[in-house]
């Protein structure tokens, strides 16, 4: 934790603290906001982080706790800790030149040798079709679990899984020239998966029917739908062009450990959630 806050301290971001009970959580399809009384425990602390940035912050980092409901196995768990930060003025690969940094700081070890993949190759080479312009939710899910993610192991070092399915990037912005794919990319290590990043996305309109056609997916799934963050949508048209990643650091613990479940980082593991 002093390696991680001390390097971005060195690189000029300011640490900030967000909310963890809010009124309103982040709606997206396969993640479940834990109840607190009437209000919610944040899932991640992005509604607010892109609300200093509409406020004029251009390099803003947390660590704090997260949380969400039902979601506990060798790699998960409901309560969990949260490095996210964001750049204005920035995209994904901006933030990926951040995170390839802050690992190598953190965990010498993992320095070189980082590997990027795109997702259309990754799932031509391992599930035999491609995902661009054919998105297909179960089939997309599946596949990466069963089959993409488990090859990944195969390579020696980090690998960067990058350009994702427009349907599978839901706060992302799309590439200008193609609009079937998002700017993000997910990060990998040792077969598991670390970080998550975005360009993000700043078209209010836009945000809002995404948000909207994921009410209507979950509440196709018999999942609890939330309402839409009216401050944080108006936030979206004074952000500027931004780059954010998300970075679970009971995972990295777990890594640098030479743990295979976070049961070995999570000493209080069975009195949570």
């Amino acid at each position: 934790m002093r390696r991680i806050r001390a390097f971005f301290y060195e690189c000029g971001f300011t640490e900030v603290e967000t909310p963890i009970r809010l009124k309103v959580p982040c709606m997206e399809l396969h993640i479940d906001a834990e109840p607190s009384g009437d209000h919610f425990l944040r899932t991640s602390p992005e509604i607010f982080h892109k609300q200093l940035l509409a406020a004029g912050h251009e390099k803003i980092f947390e660590v704090g706790k997260c949380f969400r409901r039902g979601e506990f196995g060798p790699l998960h768990h409901p309560e969990y800790t949260m490095l996210e930060w964001y750049r204005a003025n920035a995209d994904y690969m901006d933030v990926l030149a951040d995170t390839k940094a802050l690992v190598s700081a953190v965990w010498p070890v993992c320095s070189t040798d980082w590997k990027t993949l795109a997702v259309s190759d990754a799932f031509l080479e391992f599930a035999g079709w491609n995902p661009i312009g054919h998105y297909t939710e179960d089939r997309f899910d599946i596949d990466l679990v069963e089959k993409v993610e488990p090859a990944l192991i195969q390579f020696a070092g980090p690998v960067v899984l990058i350009d994702y399915p427009i349907e599978a990037a839901a706060l992302s912005r799309r590439k200008l020239d193609n609009p079937f794919v998002a700017e993000r990319w997910e990060l990998y290590i040792n077969g598991v998966e670390i970080a998550n990043a975005y360009s993000e996305l700043t078209d209010p309109a836009e945000q809002r029917r995404r948000f909207e056609e994921c009410a209507e997916q979950r509440k196709a799934l018999g999942k609890e739908t939330y309402p839409i963050d009216e401050a944080f949508i108006q936030s979206l048209g004074k952000m500027p062009p931004s780059g954010g990643v998300a970075l679970g650091v009971d995972r990295l613990l777990m890594l640098i450990a030479g743990a295979d479940s976070l049961d070995a980082v999570l000493p209080f593991r069975g009195t949570g959630l």
